[in-house]
C-alpha cells in the first residue's frame, strides 16, 4: 500500500495523525500517511518519533522507502521501543528545527547548481553543511564570486514551488535531469519538479522551503579537487 507522502505537498507540516497498516520483517512501521521524510536522493530522512496510542513517544532510528519506485514508508524504531500493529491509531511528529534547516539547504544547493550549470555527480544535505560535486573541467571555480551570485538569488526572494510531470514528459525532456548519479525514479506515472522562478527546473522530492529569501545568508566555504573532471563544492549556513 503506498504511503501519502505529505512532505511531497506541504513541506511545513510537524505533525500528523496516521494508522498504522503493516510492519516490515524488519520491524519498520508502515503509516497510511507521514510527514516524515525518508532517506533518499542525498537528503537524511527526518529525525522524529511516534506516538502511540496509550501517549508513550517512539524515537524513530530511520525513516527508509520499501520500494524502488519510493511509494511506501517504513518508520524504522529505535531499539527497545514500544511495539505498534498494524491498526494502531499514532501520531507522526517531526523535529522541526531540523528539517527547516535542511529545507533550507536543500534549496540552496538548487541554487548552487544553477550558478554552475554542470552535470551533478553527487550531493549530500546537511543542518549546517552540505555539497555539491560537479563534473567540471579546467574548473577555475571562485568561491567568493560564487557566494555573491547566491546572495542575489536568495535577497531576490524568488517563489520555489512543485508540480508533477507524466514519465513521458521527463523521458521527452532528458536535459531537466541534472544529477548523474541519482536519476528520478520513474514507473509511478509522475515525477516531481521543484521550480524556482527564473532560476531553476529539476526533479526532486525532497523538501524545501517556499522562498528563496527564507534560506538566509550562506557562504561557499570551499571548492576541492577530487578527481581530473569532479570539484567538490561546500555551502554553509552562515
Amino acid at each position: 500500500m503506498p504511503t501519502d507522502c505529505l512532505f511531497r505537498e506541504d513541506s511545513y507540516l510537524k505533525d500528523c495523525e496516521a494508522t498504522v497498516v503493516a510492519v516490515t520483517p524488519e520491524g519498520g512501521i508502515v503509516l497510511d500517511r507521514t510527514v516524515l521524510y525518508a532517506v533518499s536522493g542525498g537528503q537524511p530522512a527526518d529525525r522524529g518519533t511516534l506516538v502511540s496510542p496509550s501517549g508513550e513517544s517512539i524515537p524513530l532510528a530511520n525513516v527508509v522507502f520499501t520500494d524502488p519506485g519510493k511509494t511506501q514508508i517504513a518508520h524504522v524504531p529505535s531499539p527497545g521501543a514500544v511495539p505498534l500493529k498494524a491498526g494502531d491509531k499514532v501520531q507522526a511528529v517531526l523535529d522541526w528545527p531540523v528539517r527547516y534547516a535542511r529545507m533550507r539547504m536543500h534549496t540552496a544547493l538548487h541554487l548552487l547548481s544553477a550558478v554552475l550549470p554542470y552535470p551533478v555527480t553527487g550531493g549530500s544535505v546537511g543542518e549546517t553543511e552540505s555539497r555539491l560535486d560537479f563534473d567540471i573541467p579546467d574548473a577555475g571555480l571562485d568561491k567568493d564570486s560564487i557566494t555573491e551570485r547566491l546572495a542575489e538569488m536568495i535577497a531576490a526572494g524568488a517563489p520555489v514551488t512543485s508540480r508533477w510531470i507524466a514519465d513521458a514528459e521527463l523521458e521527452a525532456n532528458p536535459g531537466l535531469v541534472k544529477t548523474m548519479a541519482v536519476k528520478p525514479p520513474i514507473g509511478t506515472g509522475r515525477v516531481r519538479l521543484i521550480e524556482i522562478a527564473g532560476y531553476d527546473l529539476q526533479p526532486c522530492g525532497g523538501t524545501h522551503v517556499r522562498s528563496t529569501a527564507e534560506i538566509g545568508p550562506v557562504r561557499v566555504t570551499q571548492v576541492e579537487k577530487k578527481g581530473k573532471l569532479n570539484r567538490r563544492v561546500r555551502l554553509a549556513l552562515v
